[in-house]
């Protein structure tokens, strides 16, 4: 097959012809290429804020692209092997949720891990679809939920024949893959799409070392976080689909709540990142994947610490593993993970990604440099040395799995009540309770309550873990469904 030139990136011609032009702006934004507002322009620069531009002819209409986004978006398919590329300017949340709507509606089934990211729990509140949970295992040492078993997903979809789709992580946040391949074909032979949340894959489209891409791997659909591990701006991403998908029909659900004044910052962004990564990507990611094993085993190294990879491939729970992910379990030194994570913070000025109640992510991509890992690993030593102790104390984090007693979305919408959070045992939550990052809810709306959800809880917040999602932000009450249920 025929590519691209991925040499180019249409956005951003086009918008370097447009700023040569000199037009004089008589539409929105308001601020007029940061005339209106010189705090603003003085704090991101003359060059941002004059290409903060509304949609108009030469820059095109993300809502019904026709021309430079139209071609931005043919090379983004080209570049990851999709049929269709669509460019997100909502974040991966709204690629996920886009995903979601395009596939299932209300009342229809759709099969998936519990340890989702709430994005999806909340594609389900909008559209009144029926989650069917597959509950993955959990790794006793680390306490973290592992990928979808083949054979679990299999006796999922024999009792469930009627489900639409089924959804994949690829990876987990901490770096775990399921058989996507499998889970592909089985959702084929029934009848039924393979959808993958790949927030946190977007390398593996990339470098042949590491776990399959959702594309690769024949999936249907695929939410891309491009600006994790891909280097564009912050909230932007793609949806990518394969060629059973009708491309028009996924186009009318995202215009659903995409916003119909996109960022050409962002829409730019993705158009650059992704001429960047077809032209250089393999060789960024071959050194992204050497600096990861490198911190991985001058980690471990220091004793205490388990940073961990591929060791863990089983061939089912753990099918593969994405070796960049840099997830170190700290219980061993005598800290949760949320306490290292503000530890690197307070006391090394070092922001990693997210520390949960026994491990910590350091996130690595294409801008990291070796001199940084150094200091992180340095740190880590020094963490240990000074406030490292027994474990004993610390919760062993597991995987909780939920009982669900009503749908999402007639849970969320349902009359409700607040209850002090210690007297909610036994009730239907009507909103969601997570740690965030990683954004995986503890409580989802429709799942029953337990003494052991409410001690985890308790927990997480007694040891710093930022916890959000209830409309009490400090999560002393709990809202729950009226009437005892």
């Amino acid at each position: 097959m025929e590519h691209l030139d991925q040499t180019r990136a249409p956005i951003y011609e086009a918008l370097e012809n447009f700023r040569k032009m000199r037009v004089v702006p008589f539409d929105v934004p308001g601020h007029k290429r940061g005339r209106g507002n010189p705090e603003l322009q003085r704090l991101l620069g003359e060059a941002c804020v004059g290409m903060d531009v509304n949609s108009m002819k030469p820059l095109d209409n993300l809502c019904h692209p026709v021309s430079v986004i139209r071609d931005a978006e043919e090379l983004a398919a080209d570049a990851f092997g999709a049929a269709h590329a669509f460019l997100m300017v909502g974040g991966t949340t709204s690629a996920v949720q886009s995903m979601v709507l395009s596939v299932v509606k209300q009342g229809e089934k759709i099969i998936l891990p519990r340890n989702v990211h709430r994005s999806v729990m909340g594609a389900l509140v909008l559209c009144g679809a029926i989650p069917i949970y597959v509950n993955p295992e959990c790794d006793e040492r680390l306490g973290i939920p592992l990928g979808m078993e083949l054979k679990e997903v299999e006796r999922v979809v024999r009792e469930n024949p009627d489900a639409k789709a089924i959804l994949v992580n690829n990876p987990t946040y901490y770096g775990i893959c399921s058989d996507l391949r499998s889970i592909v074909t089985l959702a084929h032979r029934n009848g039924m799409l393979c959808l993958a949340d790949e927030a946190h894959g977007t390398h593996f489209y990339f470098h042949e070392d590491l776990p399959a891409s959702a594309m690769a791997a024949g999936a249907d659909m695929a939410a891309v976080s491009m600006h994790k591990s891909g280097g564009s701006l912050t909230q932007s991403s793609l949806l990518l689909t394969g060629p059973g998908v009708q491309p028009g029909h996924v186009r009318q659900i995202i215009n659903l709540t995409q916003t119909t004044s996109a960022s050409y910052l962002l829409l730019s962004s993705l158009d650059i990142a992704r001429r960047n990564l077809a032209l250089r990507g393999r060789e960024e990611f071959e050194r992204v994947i050497e600096m990861a094993q490198y911190a991985r085993q001058e980690i471990n190294a220091v004793g205490g610490y388990y940073a961990f990879s591929r060791e863990l491939v089983n061939g089912g729970s753990v099918y593969d593993f994405d070796v960049t992910k840099l997830s170190v379990n700290t219980l061993d030194i005598g800290l949760a993970g949320i306490q290292v994570y503000d530890l690197l913070r307070d006391e090394y000025d070092i922001q990693i990604e997210f520390g949960d109640l026994g491990n910590i992510l350091a996130y690595l991509s294409i801008g990291d440099r070796l001199r940084e890992i150094e200091r992180l690993v340095s740190a880590l030593s020094e963490v240990r040395r000074r406030f490292g102790g027994s474990r004993s104390g610390l919760m062993h984090q597991e995987y909780i799995d939920p009982q669900v007693a009503v749908s999402p979305q007639d849970a969320f919408y349902a009359p409700k009540e607040s209850l002090p959070i210690q007297e909610t045992e036994g009730r239907i939550c009507s909103e969601f309770v997570m740690c965030y990052p990683p954004g995986i809810p503890i409580l989802a709306p429709g799942e029953r309550i337990t003494r052991q959800i409410l001690d985890y809880v308790r927990y997480a917040k007694e040891k710093g873990c930022s916890m959000t999602g209830p409309e009490d932000p400090d999560i002393l009450r709990l809202n729950v469904l009226k009437g005892g249920g």
